[in-house]
């Protein structure tokens, strides 16, 4: 790029998106006098679903304004608990966030998952589709303009992936009333209803059952009941206001 150079400053919790001789104070950035602000913001390396603000010369413009030469430009973070308007707060994650997903789900958060990877193409029109947020940590994807709504994952670690996702969209949480499995939501069910999916120990030890409206899928306290407790009350230990 050849055209007006512009001064850039990056908010520090998207340092790690940008080169690390951009992450502190304003550096300068040659653009072609043509491409949008967000257009210029992206091609450095954050994705437009991290930030919260543009600012240039003191005052808010919009992702479509074009540059002039000279401007100081603040790249701001998005404000949590970031509102999404438009639709009910639900998601939809991609293959690679499956323990996240399940982790949601058993906090009664509406959330979709692909197991399969089926195209970052498809994954975006889904997000627009059914308006969810797409949460990943695949920047191409976010960048893709039919999304509904999209947030970076900025962890590997599951339990700091869930706590980031609560913190940052602070959905309501109702634990024990979607499937794990398919999201759907579950119902009380009679051991009678379920038994053809239990075998002889569990019909002898467990009476209570609830079962997926959608599957069908039965649930009980069984053997990993009390680690996923520990997750559940992790969750309405740090996060109160939600439940």
């Amino acid at each position: 790029m050849n055209g007006p150079e512009i001064h850039v400053a990056f908010a520090p919790e998207l340092g790690m998106f940008v080169p690390h001789g951009r992450r502190s104070g304003a550096t300068t950035v040659a653009t072609d006098g043509s491409s949008t602000l967000g257009h210029v913001v992206e091609s450095l390396g954050v994705p437009l679903t991290e930030v919260g603000a543009l600012v240039v010369d003191g005052r808010e413009v919009p992702v479509s304004h074009i540059p002039a030469a000279d401007e100081s430009v603040d790249v701001r973070a998005v404000e949590r608990p970031q509102r999404v308007p438009g639709a009910p707060l639900r998601f939809l994650l991609d293959v690679h966030l499956g323990t996240l997903a399940r982790r949601l789900r058993l906090l009664g958060v509406d959330t979709a998952y692909e197991s399969t990877d089926i195209g970052d193409p498809a994954l975006a029109a889904r997000s627009a589709a059914e308006r969810r947020v797409m949460l990943s940590r695949d920047r191409g994807l976010l960048r893709r303009r039919e999304l509904w709504a999209g947030a970076f994952v900025y962890s590997t670690r599951p339990e700091d992936q869930l706590r980031d996702v609560l913190d940052r969209f602070a959905p309501e949480l109702r634990p024990w009333t979607r499937c794990t499995a398919c999201n759907g939501l579950l119902r009380d069910a009679t051991k009678e209803e379920v038994a053809h999916q239990l075998e002889h120990g569990t019909r002898r030890s467990y009476d209570v059952f609830a079962q997926c409206g959608e599957c069908g899928r039965a649930y009980w306290k069984g053997a990993h009941h009390e680690q996923l407790e520990a997750i559940v009350e992790r969750a309405l230990t740090e996060f109160p206001s939600l439940a």
